[in-house]
């Protein structure tokens, strides 16, 4: 029986120590035969008040962890850690056959993203399955989905090195997460700017587009065209055409748009790509986009052998935009006329004209015979006969003979 005697115990850990200590069977001291022997002159007693004090210490370091800490058992799988405040409600997302455990206020707090719709909102489609996971986004690698559920965490994704910027860009559309510069961090500053000036040149053309472009295909469309053909020119081009000699154009109805900022964006080939889509997006079709020689002022006039006069303009090499918003191209490049044609007859003109009588040398007309009037013979199928026997009545006595 262990006794406090006279030692004073500061503090709780003491006294449950002690209480412990009574309640364990006395430890029996091992004999001289059973001591491993070493060299120095520690006796036994020493052995156990060493022991005893550091089982006394590792005891009340316990104690002290267990109130200041709890313990937060995340399973092995589990690639995302919660935050200080977490609620008991996690939910197990799947992702690429990968489980992750979540707290769902990291997505609740982000209402504008697909998650935090998911979360925030009773609809079918946050139903989980039989084991009472959810099943998300579809086609997105784990790695991705890792990197991306750092933005709900800190507002920041670090793109790893191991994935294309261009895949990040997508999962991040898909699942409706920014994609800026404020939230991506990426090792690749080449695909990384790259895909910004995509997103960025979209939403410039797009300016573009709705204050330049579509009053000009307005005006082309109140023409009752339905095609237009736009020019791009600089702030301070000047067009000055000769009313009697003006410019052989390709385009018929071409029209121009004064613009130096346009005339920059579609200096490089990607943002073409990219106004194109946009296009194609809203609709248009038979879209193209290139750079071409436009006529500004004419320079001089040649005569030519005859009097013809020509003109030589000064061409300067502009960007071009040329759409259509036509339904059915394939029917307008023709006229269709109903008429019935002649079978002996190709041509449309000698069709509709009357038939040219021959005369023989009397004067007479010869009646013509064609295929059609020619009867088949009975005992051979498909064969051509001879001529039909003419009446009597209608030759003249002299050809009878």
């Amino acid at each position: 029986m262990y006794w406090l005697g006279s030692r004073e115990i500061y503090n709780c850990a003491d006294y449950i120590y002690v209480f412990v200590k009574c309640l364990l069977p006395r430890v029996k001291m091992a004999g001289a035969s059973d001591r491993h022997l070493y060299n120095n002159n520690d006796t036994s007693s020493d052995t156990e008040d060493y022991t005893d004090d550091r089982r006394r210490r590792v005891f009340k370091n316990r104690l002290r962890s267990r109130n200041v800490l709890t313990p937060n058992k995340t399973p092995a799988n589990a690639s995302v850690s919660a935050p200080t405040s977490v609620s008991d409600d996690r939910v197990t997302l799947v992702v690429d056959n990968t489980r992750f455990v979540v707290d769902p206020a990291l997505f609740t707090a982000h209402p504008n993203t697909m998650l935090g719709r998911m979360f925030s909102s009773n609809l079918e489609f946050t139903q989980a399955n039989e084991r009472g996971e959810f099943e998300v986004a579809d086609g997105i690698p784990a790695t991705i989905f890792r990197a991306i559920l750092e933005y709900y965490k800190g507002g920041l994704i670090k793109c790893p090195p191991s994935v294309s910027v261009q895949e990040l860009r997508e999962a991040c559309d898909y699942l409706l997460v920014p994609f800026d510069a404020n939230t991506v961090r990426c090792q690749n500053l080449r695909g990384l700017l790259h895909e910004l000036s995509n997103e960025g040149a979209r939403c410039q053309f797009e300016v573009f587009l709705e204050e330049l472009i579509l009053p000009l295909m307005v005006n082309s469309a109140q023409r009752g065209d339905r095609e237009c053909h736009i020019v791009v020119l600089l702030d301070d081009d000047t067009v000055d055409w000769d009313d009697q000699y003006p410019p052989q154009m390709g385009e018929e109805y071409s029209q121009t748009v004064n613009s130096t900022a346009m005339y920059r964006f579609f200096k490089y080939i990607e943002n073409r790509d990219v106004a194109k889509q946009v296009l194609k997006d809203r609709g248009l079709k038979k879209i193209r986009l290139g750079i071409e020689g436009y006529p500004t002022y004419k320079e001089k006039v040649k005569k030519r052998p005859g009097g013809r006069a020509e003109v030589i303009y000064n061409y300067v090499q502009r960007p071009f935009i040329h759409m259509s918003w036509e339904k059915e191209e394939a029917k307008s490049r023709h006229v269709d006329f109903q008429c019935v044609k002649s079978k002996s007859v190709t041509n449309l003109a000698e069709a509709t004209a009357d038939p040219a009588l021959e005369l023989d040398a009397r004067g007479n007309p010869i009646v013509a015979v064609t295929i059609s009037d020619l009867a088949p013979l009975d005992n051979d199928e498909g064969a051509v006969g001879g001529l039909p026997e003419l009446d009597a009545a209608n030759v003249p006595p002299e050809e009878q003979n």
